[in-house]
């Protein structure tokens, strides 16, 4: 039995077939916040764009990959462990990398017979929860079978909640800081 179960607000959270009473809205457990491009790419958001590849000049971006004058940026995930739980919610944000971690991991991408090893990267998005001025070291982590990288957090709050996991309440507080506030249907009975 995980401890969430315990918690009213999460049974609510994991039943799809439960309608907030104020407005309908269904859920049916975690979901994850993805980041169209990292926060320097300076020229709109690859979604409005209507193109899969979208360049400016010789800044370029696609849905994995981008390049801002000499700067180059791989989309990874990054977990982040739910307590009291066996779930994991996700952020998908963009990390920097090396040229070489760069052509790297396109190399991999296109020969499935290489693995890709990884490498030093930063962290290209401003996380709700965990924004700061300071730049965050990770490590990019090869992704199993083709799934995109894992960015893990060297050190500061960022690092420790991946390793001891964020609360429900952390969650929620996430998913209202990134504009999507779920906490008052949670609540309603």
């Amino acid at each position: 039995m995980n401890l969430l179960d315990l918690d009213a607000r999460w049974k609510r959270f994991n039943d799809e077939n439960r309608a907030c009473p104020c407005c309908g809205q269904r859920f049916s457990s975690i979901f994850d916040i993805g980041y169209d491009h990292p926060d320097i790419w300076p020229h709109g958001d690859l979604a409005e764009s209507g193109q899969t590849d979208f360049q400016v000049g010789e800044d370029r971006l696609t849905a994995e990959l981008c390049k801002v004058d000499d700067h180059r940026f791989i989309r990874c995930v990054l977990p982040l462990p739910v307590r009291g739980s066996d779930e994991v919610f996700f952020f998908g944000p963009w990390a920097s990398v090396t040229p070489e971690t760069f052509f790297a991991y396109i190399d991999t991408a296109t020969d499935p017979s290489k693995d890709f090893e990884g490498g030093a990267a930063w962290l290209m998005n401003d996380l709700p929860g965990f924004e700061t001025s300071d730049v965050i070291a990770c490590d990019l982590v090869s992704g199993a079978g083709g799934e995109r990288p894992s960015l893990m957090a060297q050190s500061g709050p960022l690092a420790e909640a991946q390793k001891t996991g964020i609360s429900f309440d952390q969650l929620l507080d996430i998913y209202a800081a990134s504009g999507t506030d779920i906490r008052p249907h949670l609540t309603a009975d």
